[in-house]
């Protein structure tokens, strides 16, 4: 006579039954589509953000001075060491053997704002 199985009988050689098996093989079939589409997403974000770089939502305002910047004028024996840029000013370091300042200039109309004579103490 054939005998039936039960599918909580335990298949010969492992120490799970059918039923067990069946699951175990769902869950690793559904782990493997994730990974596959965790990689394939993170290929595509990578794509699309190097595709992208260089591009911005609204474009940076060119600081254009209204008036040309003539120059600055630096008076003998002085030398300009530094300088920076911010808020359309330009801030000039001078240095000499006189003492060093720092002189504050508007870009957008080229005159002088301001002097800051350094003085050691």
């Amino acid at each position: 006579m054939a005998e039936t199985k039960s599918p909580f009988d335990i298949l010969p050689g492992t120490v799970f039954n059918a039923r067990q098996v069946r699951i175990l093989k769902f869950v690793v079939i559904v782990m493997g589509v994730l990974l596959v589409g965790g990689f394939v997403l993170v290929i595509a974000v990578i794509v699309y953000q190097a595709s992208s770089i260089g591009e911005s939502a609204a474009p940076a305002r060119a600081v254009i001075p209204a008036a040309p910047l003539q120059g600055v004028i630096v008076p003998k024996g002085m030398t300009i060491s530094h300088m920076a840029l911010g808020r359309n000013q330009l801030a000039v370091h001078l240095t000499g053997p006189g003492g060093s300042e720092i002189r504050i200039i508007d870009l957008a109309t080229g005159k002088l704002v301001r002097r800051f004579p350094l003085q050691r103490e």
